[in-house]
């Protein structure tokens, strides 16, 4: 069975727009600009994306939410101690939104919010891609003994107080209220693991 080789146009085009939509939201975005930040023959745009820019940027939220995910569960896996591994990914997090001069953080956040009831099918792809990062929360908690249901109502939370530390971080120009919802998540998790964790070391 022949192997499906990736476009490296097709990949440039959502590259590009992964970085223009953290940077800038959807609205902002056009396309004259996707195609220059791209490099790509602007001629195959429509080839790889028929349906225009609204396909584009649910292509490239599919992609930021695989992204995030995959960092996310890397960050995690760095400490065995589920608080203080969701703290270091908050930190890391925060620690990118101030290199980037306040431009990057939140790459789901600015097109959920434009688009929630505007476009079904970009709202669906954000819900898929915070989806994603929930599992890989709820997935570390899960494994650290947390009771699955309650890994689940946790990794929502901490998703939800992550994209407002965001939102925070990028408005005040500074990483410190994005640190600070890692302290408290941090000490949460602490205190709400103590009767199920005691009760596994039995």
């Amino acid at each position: 069975m022949a192997r499906t080789v990736a476009s490296p146009a097709r990949e440039q085009f959502i590259e590009a727009t992964c970085e223009l939509l953290e940077a800038q939201g959807y609205y902002a975005t056009g396309l004259n600009q996707i195609v220059a930040e791209s490099g790509a023959p602007k001629g195959s745009l429509y080839h790889y994306f028929p349906d225009g820019k609204e396909a584009l940027a649910a292509a490239a939220i599919e992609r930021t939410g695989r992204d995030l995910a995959g960092r996310v569960e890397e960050g995690l896996a760095a400490h065995d101690d589920p608080a203080a591994a969701v703290q270091f990914v908050v930190q890391r997090i925060a620690d990118a939104i101030e290199q980037s001069s306040f431009r990057a953080g939140g790459p789901l956040t600015t097109v959920a919010m434009e688009t929630a009831t505007s476009s079904e099918r970009l709202n669906l792809a954000c819900r898929a891609a915070f989806d994603r990062l929930q599992a890989a929360f709820a997935g570390k908690l899960a494994a650290s003994g947390y009771e699955p249901q309650r890994a689940v109502e946790l990794a929502a939370f901490i998703t939800a107080a992550i994209e407002g530390g965001i939102i925070f971080s990028r408005t005040y120009h500074s990483g410190d209220p994005l640190r600070r919802a890692g302290q408290e998540l941090a000490a949460l998790l602490a205190v709400s693991a103590v009767p199920q964790r005691i009760k596994n070391s039995e």
